[in-house]
């Protein structure tokens, strides 16, 4: 179809106001059909393949009518799609360490690495105490709550009655403490070949670093495999069904297992849970010294306060200095620079202390204090020590 082509002369002269000494136009009196005004939503919702945990497009598709899928999420955007996996061609295995019922990042990231060695036609496991609300959410098909087993020859024999019941192809844990003594216990007890440390999931196989040799080293999927912390992302894509799976007559663990913990402040700060960092407003070193000492914390600081010598070079957080991955960050003082806000990127909870509201370290704070950290500190310590003394 060919649209009639116009010639504008012709059309300025229609609209011109006869009887003015200068040209006037009156475009009120235009008899042209108006515009169709153009809603730039709907494009985007006709593109729409994901919503969560990050919109994703589809530049291939036109805008047009939304159907389908793109309709659905037009409508409820803050709903998720949830794939449910019924007879898979085969299992991945998943063990969380243990906790208080939410999965680590550390866990998240195995369970990623599980979706990739599942692929579109496999499905994961995951074996965890609880069981966490957000498995769905990380990538689990199906769940398992375990009971708890602190010693750890328990929670292996929970861990082979378990195996023989699913019968997966791979079983995944992280290279942690609880994570890499289970494998490894399970690879023994099983003799099967175990694949620790593992970096990346590609399509030429699993890849882990050889320590010290700058080389890599690449095998096929073992049976048994641990993956390295913060190496390998979360699963991101469509919500999975997380399914209760109910395993029947599994061993419970009775014997009790001690737990040494370090002492407070002694962790490096590379691994330490909780983390309290001294900035540019703080003076009294002494009184921060003892409030960190009181809370359990390793100190950190900032790299102004490095510069000047109050803190050690090695307590120095940030890119240029040490990147954290902690439960619990307190920055006392502290402004935010970008390269101290990228060292704390990995840690779950921040709270900050500081006397400017607009500070970049209260807007990534989870919680926030605007007021001076001297007081704050003396009132944590009075507080602190009633608390022992009580």
């Amino acid at each position: 179809m060919t649209r009639q082509r116009k010639d504008p002369r012709l059309e300025l002269a229609r609209l011109l106001v006869p009887g003015t000494a200068r040209p006037r136009y009156d475009r009120r009196g235009a008899e042209a059909a108006p515009r169709r005004r153009v809603d730039p939503r709907a494009g985007i919702i006709a593109q729409m393949v994901a919503t969560g945990p990050r919109l994703r497009l589809d530049r291939g598709q036109c805008a047009g009518p939304v159907t389908g899928m793109a309709q659905t999420q037009a409508t409820s955007p803050g709903t998720d799609r949830v794939v449910s996996v019924e007879d898979p061609a085969f299992w991945v295995l998943v063990f969380a360490d243990p906790g208080d019922g939410r999965l680590s990042p550390v866990d998240r990231q195995v369970l990623g690495a599980a979706r990739q060695l599942a692929g579109t036609g496999g499905g994961v496991v995951l074996a965890a105490e609880g069981p966490p609300t957000d498995a769905g959410s990380a990538g689990a098909d199906r769940v398992i709550a375990l009971p708890k087993a602190a010693h750890p020859e328990d929670r292996a024999q929970l861990a082979l009655a378990l195996i023989d019941a699913v019968r997966p192809r791979h079983v995944l844990a992280a290279e942690t403490g609880d994570g890499g003594d289970l494998a490894r216990r399970i690879a023994v007890e099983r003799g099967q070949a175990l694949f620790a440390g593992v970096e990346q999931i590609s399509a030429r196989g699993v890849v882990r670093a050889l320590p010290g040799r700058g080389l890599d080293q690449v095998a096929e999927a073992a049976p048994v495999m641990t993956i390295a912390p913060e190496m390998i992302l979360p699963h991101g894509a469509d919500r999975r069904e997380a399914r209760p799976m109910v395993i029947g007559d599994l061993p419970g663990g009775q014997r009790m297992a001690e737990v040494i913990r370090p002492q407070a402040g002694s962790l490096p700060l590379g691994e330490a849970g909780f983390v309290v960092s001294a900035g540019n407003g703080i003076h009294d070193f002494d009184l921060f010294r003892e409030v960190a000492a009181l809370l359990g914390a390793t100190p950190g600081a900032s790299r102004v306060v490095c510069d000047a010598g109050l803190m050690p070079r090695t307590a120095q957080v940030g890119a240029s200095g040490t990147v954290l991955a902690a439960d619990c960050y307190l920055a006392l003082g502290i402004a935010g620079a970008p390269q101290h806000l990228q060292g704390i990127a990995g840690c779950e909870h921040v709270v900050a202390v500081n006397t400017d509201l607009h500070a970049a370290m209260i807007e990534r704070a989870g919680l926030a204090i605007v007021a001076d950290a001297q007081p704050v500190m003396e009132a944590l310590k009075r507080l602190l020590v009633a608390e022992r003394q009580s």
